[in-house]
Order: structure tokens, then sequence, then C-alpha cells
């Protein structure tokens, strides 16, 4: 999926929203714990639930490599579900890999040949040799970690160049832009860092970022929107557990579906606001 057919997706939908698959087993509500795969059925219905409002599900790979073998069967029936059901959603594995060539060349092929992601998440700490063998593979995204909402952020991230005056992150982004184009690279920028949008943009106007922490993290989508909306809109706003975990109870996919609804129908409102529809 390019850059243009990415933003058609979102004028199609009315919306920049991506779920979070963050299933965790011990959350799922008791009725479908009885069921040969109860992280997959519950995955089936959230998905089922939201897919018409949502223009990107990411499951955290985390979720499914604590359940070993059983969690990479479920993951792999569900993006197997996902992609049955309609061929309008961008499908991001969050992973957050980062290692040397030969073993970032094995993760790309996992993600992207294995399991059909549209795109994966990257640590871009040991460099270019850690991204470029995702970059090699024609029609997929890296979306780097550029600046995180994370209570440790400023650990590394926030550290200043004494002779440039840039932070870190402000590195990251200008780099890691000239490794591949606005169709391949993507960059992930936190919502309780709503503030910084303004400043990134000026750095990378042109490409997707992709923001974690609307809904239950506290992320504000209007202060998002303001700072970090371009003229492609350039925003996927992920919400994983105000959606997903809605409800506990038997009704948590028609509570998603609420959740989902409420999100689409602001979004659709910021980019009639921004000219975009």
């Amino acid at each position: 999926m390019t850059h243009n057919q990415l933003f058609e997706l979102i004028r199609k939908k009315r919306s920049f929203l991506c779920v979070g698959l963050d299933t965790d087993i011990n959350k799922i509500p008791e009725h479908l714990k009885t069921t040969d795969d109860p992280v997959f059925e519950f995955n089936k219905a959230i998905v089922d639930a939201t897919h018409e409002r949502s223009v990107a599900y990411k499951p955290n790979l985390a979720f499914y490599e604590s359940l070993g073998a059983r969690g990479w069967e479920s993951l792999a029936k569900t993006m197997n579900y996902i992609q049955q059901k309609t061929n309008d959603i961008f499908l991001i594995a969050d992973a957050k890999r980062g290692d040397i060539g030969n073993t970032s060349s094995l993760y790309a092929r996992t993600f992207f040949e294995t399991f059909n992601f549209d795109a994966v998440t990257l640590s871009p700490y040991m460099g270019l040799d850690t991204v470029s063998p995702f970059l090699a593979h024609e029609g997929k995204w890296s979306i780097i970690l550029a600046l995180t909402s994370n209570k440790s952020a400023g650990d590394f991230q926030y550290l200043t160049d004494k002779i440039t005056g840039k932070k870190l992150y402000e590195t990251v982004l200008e780099k890691i832009s000239h490794w591949g184009t606005t169709d391949q690279i993507m960059y992930v920028v936190g919502a309780t860092k709503a503030e910084a949008l303004q400043g990134i943009r000026k750095i990378v106007p042109n490409h997707f970022l992709l923001v974690p922490g609307v809904g239950a993290q506290g992320g504000s989508l209007a202060e998002v929107a303001k700072y970090g909306m371009n003229s492609r809109c350039g925003l996927l706003v992920n919400s994983s557990r105000g959606i997903i975990y809605a409800s506990g109870g038997e009704d948590f996919a028609e509570q998603a579906q609420k959740k989902a609804v409420v999100l689409q129908q602001e979004m659709q409102q910021l980019l009639e606001n921004n000219n975009l529809l």
C-alpha cells in the first residue's frame, strides 16, 4: 500500500483509526475462555465490530508470543480472518524489532511474507543495517520508534547534542527520513507528546505518523490533529484498551463498536475541518 493509497483509504472510511489488538488472555471475557482459541475468538468479534470504522489493526506481538506456539497460531488465524474479511485494512505488526542485518532479514520475512503484514514497528538504535532489510520489501512499511509516551522516554530520547542542539529523537527523525521514501517509512510519536508534533512536522512534513496513546493513556485526539495533521492527513491514531476492553462482559464487542464509532466520528469532523474530505 502506497502513501497515496493509505490516504485514499482514510478518505473512504472517513477515519484514521488504528485499533490495537493487545489481546490479554487474562482480560478476555469469561464466556470466551471455554472456546478452543479464546484469543482468536475475541479478536474475531472485535474485528467484526470495528472494521468498518477502522483503517488499521495493530496486534502487539508480546501478547501472542507470551502464549508460545498457541499465541502464534492465534495471531496467524487473526491475520487470515482479517485478510479474508476485507481488503481495505492496513495491518501493522507491533513488534519493535531491531537487530543486525541477517537477523533483521529473517524478521522482515516473518512479518512481510509469512504473516503478510503491511508494516512493522522497529527500533532504530543499532542503525541503518537493522532497518534496510525491511526497506528492501516493496510495498511494505517500516514504522520507526521516534518519540514514545512511556514515562522513561526522557532517559534517551530528549538527550541534546551539545554541538547541534538537536534532541536525539529529532536526529532520529531527520537521519532516517533519508533512508527511504514516504511510501516506506512512518514514525511512532506518542499522543501524550502532542505538543512536540508541531516541531516534528517541521522535520518530517510529509511522512505518516503512527500515534498511540489516545484513550486509556490520556492522549487528546484534537491536540494530535491540531499539531500533527498534514495535507494528506498523515496520521494513524491508535486506540487499544479504550476500545477492545470497553466492556469485560458478553457485550464487549458491542461496546467496542460504540467506542470506535465515537472516535471515527470525531476523526471525520477533524478531516472535514481540514478540508481533507
